[in-house]
Parts: C-alpha cells; sequence; structure tokens
C-alpha cells in the first residue's frame, strides 16, 4: 500500500505553548521536525523579523500561522472575552503576519458556533480567501465538532461552494473522530485540497464534555482513535499535506521541550508507519 509523504514534518505550537516560541527551535529540529507553526500570541513583544531569521538560522521554515478566528459578520461583536480575542484574529491582521514569517498557509476555524449556513459561509470563505490570495497565502479550514463547521462533510461543502484555489482543508484527526465524519469521504477528498494534517489520539469514547476533551488529547497510539484507517484515507487522497502532531495535554507540558519534540516526532513515525498498511 502506498504511503504518505509530507512537504513538511510539523512541530505544532499547541504541542509547547508552556515555551516561548524561540526556545522551541533547537528542540523541534533535533527531534527531525522541518517546520513549526506560529499563534499570533506567539510574537509578542519580539520583532518579527528577527524572528524570521532566527527559524531560518534554525533550519526551519513556517508552516502555518493559526489562526483567522473572524471571518463571518457575526464574528466581529462578541460579549465574551473569548470571543473578543477571537473577533481580533482577521484575515488583515493575520495574512501580513504570514508574509513577514515566509508562511505559506494560514489556518482558520468557526469556534463561535454560530448555525451551519453551506451558501453564506462559503461566500465568506471565498472573500476570506481572495483576501489571503493577494498576500500569496492559502486558506486552511478546519472543522471542529463544537463549532459551525462541525464535520469533514460541511467543510467540504464550503470549499467546494468557494471555488478559490488557495482554500483548503485541515484535518485533524481528534476533529475527525469525534465529529463521526466518514474515512470514505477524507478519501474521496483531491489531495491537493487538503493543505495541514493534525495528529492525535483520545479514548475509543466520546468525552462527555468535548470542549475538555479536546484539551487533553494523547499522543499517537496512546488512544483508541481508528488512526490506521485515518492515515490510510488520507495516504489513498495521494496528499503531501504538512503533517505532525498537535496534542493539547497536560502530560505534553509536563515534559522537557526536548522530551515533547521528540514525542511528537515519534508520533509522526508512528503514523506514516499506519499509513503504509502496517499495524503497530
Amino acid at each position: 500500500m502506498p504511503g504518505l509523504s509530507p512537504t513538511h514534518r510539523v512541530f505544532w505550537g499547541a504541542n509547547r505553548q508552556c515555551t516561548p516560541l524561540l526556545e522551541r527551535l533547537g528542540p523541534a529540529k533535533a527531534a527531525g521536525h522541518s517546520a513549526i507553526s506560529v499563534w499570533p500570541g506567539d510574537l509578542r513583544g519580539l520583532d518579527k523579523a528577527d524572528v524570521a531569521r532566527r527559524i531560518a538560522d534554525a533550519g526551519l521554515v513556517v508552516s502555518e500561522i493559526e489562526m483567522i478566528g473572524s471571518w463571518m459578520p457575526a464574528h466581529a461583536v462578541s460579549d465574551s472575552p473569548f470571543g473578543e480575542f477571537l473577533s481580533a484574529m482577521t484575515p488583515e491582521r493575520i495574512c501580513p503576519v504570514a508574509v513577514e514569517l515566509g508562511a505559506s498557509t494560514v489556518s482558520t476555524a468557526e469556534l463561535f458556533g454560530l448555525a451551519f449556513d453551506g451558501r453564506e459561509m462559503a461566500r465568506h470563505f471565498g472573500e476570506m480567501c481572495d483576501k489571503a490570495a493577494a498576500h500569496g497565502v492559502r486558506i486552511a479550514l478546519e472543522f471542529v465538532p463544537t463549532g459551525g463547521v462541525p464535520r469533514l462533510a460541511e467543510a467540504w461543502e464550503i470549499i467546494d461552494r468557494a471555488g478559490r484555489t488557495n482554500g483548503g482543508l485541515m484535518v485533524d484527526s481528534w476533529h475527525f473522530f469525534r465529529s463521526n465524519s466518514s474515512l470514505d469521504a477524507l478519501a474521496r477528498v483531491p489531495g491537493d485540497r487538503i493543505f495541514s494534517i493534525q495528529l492525535n489520539d483520545a479514548p475509543a469514547t466520546p468525552e462527555a464534555d468535548l470542549n475538555t476533551g479536546m484539551m487533553n488529547r494523547r499522543l499517537p497510539g496512546e488512544g483508541g482513535l481508528d488512526l490506521a484507517g485515518f492515515m490510510q484515507a488520507l495516504a489513498a487522497t495521494g496528499t503531501n499535506a504538512f503533517l505532525g502532531v498537535e496534542t493539547f495535554s497536560r502530560a505534553l507540558d509536563a515534559m522537557p521541550t526536548q522530551d515533547a519534540a521528540q514525542a511528537c516526532a515519534d508520533g509522526i513515525d508512528h503514523c506514516l508507519h499506519l499509513a503504509e498498511g502496517n499495524a503497530r
């Protein structure tokens, strides 16, 4: 069975939110990652040009800036602190950061929990893609089961309706399984429209509170998700998307940064082995 060859092995920023950005670079490279993702908050107090130089000097690239939280009209106004935080993360603010750091891709999601409206969401997603295209940037839409674009089916409807070549998918294994998305549908997605893949594990039985479960994921191989089926469906698409472990986890936070980076690298290897049809 053919495997999967990612363009970059990514050390996603969520793995080490407790470690300053510049202190992640050496451990990420030493563990075999070729790219990192960056949250705008990682850059607080730093000179972006200096950060870009430091990342290049470490032998890494920035795969993705995470994330645009405000792209629907209803996102502009919120009465909660989290909503106000997301509302500030607009295409106009985030896409220039991608350019400054040399990132090709910016991720987005619908985290306000709006009612799904494929036609209207596709219209605004397309407008966001047009804004990103002016900067030479792609937009990767992540479906999140607790948000307004909860499953692969809805995310793909938006991308397909929008019809922008720089609009594609971010596929996260936890979100995929907790949304009861279809492996057969995933295998039918055109590989060039999958921009990013985030790997993690969890108990086979969904958590009673998905918001809590989302923030306490496991490394690949430490849970009960069908990662073999997931990886083989991705391999069937022919994608060469950015790929890496993304695990919000207290256990990972407790490790030294080098150990955490190595654990994530081992998780990538585990999943790539599964993509080849090998049980482990």
